[in-house]
This record gives structure tokens, C-alpha cells and sequence, in this order.
């Protein structure tokens, strides 16, 4: 795996990844980091892919443009927090402070973006706890443990053993959102798998599903934009 430039305003970076696989060029642009990927085989020059990105110049361009770009999370910033975007403001004492169009963080300003993504985590996971605790009593069956990470591919898991694990960035999404995915995790402590039973399960727990599933696969991605 190799890195060169796109040239232009602004130069676009690009991952040659090279596959004894691939038969042709192929180009990926991954909607959570933004990250253009052009696929070769093996024996074929870089310079020929880079032609062929130049080629398809203005249809990543326009691509990088409908994702939007990365933010770095700071005073003034607009952060998404149970669905609603709140302004980031300067805080007074030790706590963080949630208005109704604003998010108070107290500190120094430097570290404005870690403070908040550490009280978000920490929303975060009280908030999951207390969804899994009702899921899994309606359900009949409990869990064994809750963690949090910053994942990227997927927004929960359910092992076989009962531990749950969860996005925190779910705390940004709507708050239906967050109880679907609860839910959904929950419902595999009774159904490993994603047969009708499973789907059955998470209708009976939670109600209907598919508004929420829906608004993940079309703005969830999105959430990945905001570096803390």
C-alpha cells in the first residue's frame, strides 16, 4: 500500500492498494473518514491509476463535497446531541452544561473537544444502560456487560456470553435511534442471528423499526465527521 496526491484545489490524497485479486482499477470512497482508495492489480503502474483518478476527478470531488468535511470539535462548533445540533460555548465552573441550543464546556480551550467527547461517553453509556436494562426485562433475558468504543463498522454487537457493546456516538443520533440499536442488541441475547424470529423479537421490545434503521444507514456516517 503506497500514498501519492491528486493534484488541485485542493490536492486529494490517495491509497494505492495494490491486489493479486484485482483484474481492473477500482476506486472507493469510504463515507467515514473520507478516504479515496484506488484498488490495482498487482503488476500495473501507479501511473496508470493516477490517471485513471484523474479521470474521475470531478466525480470525487463531488463526492468529497456531499460527505462534507471532518470538524474539529471547538468553542463555536455545532455538535449533534440526541439529534438536535447544539452550539459549543464557553462554560462557566467545572461541569458541562446542556441548553436548548447550547452545549456549555468550562476549561481551557484547547481542551474543549476532549472535555465534551468525555461527557458525551459518559451520557452516553448511562443512557444505554438504562434502554438495555427496560429491553432486557421485556425480553426475559439478561445481559452480562455494557462497553463503549468509537466503532466504525457497526453501531453494537451481542456476544454469545451477553456483553453488549455499543457506539458511543449513538448519544448524537435521535434518541429513537439510540433505543433501536439497544433494542436490536438486546434481541440477540435471545436470537444470535437476523433470521425473522430475531426481527420479530426487536418489534416486540421495541415497536416498529425501520424509521430508525433507516436514519442510521443515511446519516450515521455522518457522525464520524466530528473529531473530538
Amino acid at each position: 500500500m503506497s500514498d501519492t496526491v491528486l493534484p488541485g484545489t485542493p490536492p486529494i490524497p490517495l491509497v494505492m492498494r495494490r491486489s493479486a485479486r484485482a483484474r481492473r482499477i477500482t476506486l472507493r470512497i469510504s463515507q467515514l473518514d473520507g478516504r479515496v482508495t484506488l484498488t490495482l492489480p498487482k503488476r500495473l503502474a501507479e501511473r496508470e491509476a493516477l490517471a485513471f483518478a484523474r479521470s474521475k476527478e470531478q466525480w470525487i470531488r463531488d463526492h468529497l463535497a456531499a460527505r462534507g468535511q471532518d470538524e474539529s470539535v471547538g468553542l463555536g462548533s455545532d455538535v449533534p446531541v440526541g439529534g438536535k445540533l447544539l452550539r459549543v460555548v464557553r462554560g462557566t465552573g467545572r461541569s458541562v452544561q446542556i441548553g436548548q441550543d447550547e452545549i456549555a464546556v468550562p476549561g481551557r480551550e484547547d481542551r474543549v473537544g476532549a472535555k465534551l467527547g468525555a461527557y458525551l461517553k459518559e451520557i452516553a453509556r448511562d443512557r444505554l444502560a438504562g434502554a438495555c436494562d427496560d429491553y432486557a426485562a421485556a425480553l426475559g433475558r439478561p445481559y452480562n456487560r455494557i462497553t463503549l468504543r468509537d466503532t466504525r463498522s457497526r453501531w453494537g454487537s451481542c456476544t454469545s456470553d451477553g456483553a453488549l457493546m455499543f457506539s458511543w456516538r449513538l448519544i448524537m443520533t435521535p434518541p429513537e435511534v439510540l433505543h433501536y440499536v439497544a433494542a436490536h442488541e438486546v434481541a440477540h441475547l435471545a436470537e444470535m442471528n437476523h433470521s425473522p424470529a430475531f426481527w420479530a423479537g426487536v418489534e416486540r421490545i421495541y415497536g416498529p423499526y425501520k424509521e430508525p434503521r433507516g436514519w442510521l444507514r443515511t446519516e450515521g456516517n455522518s457522525l464520524h465527521r466530528y473529531k473530538f
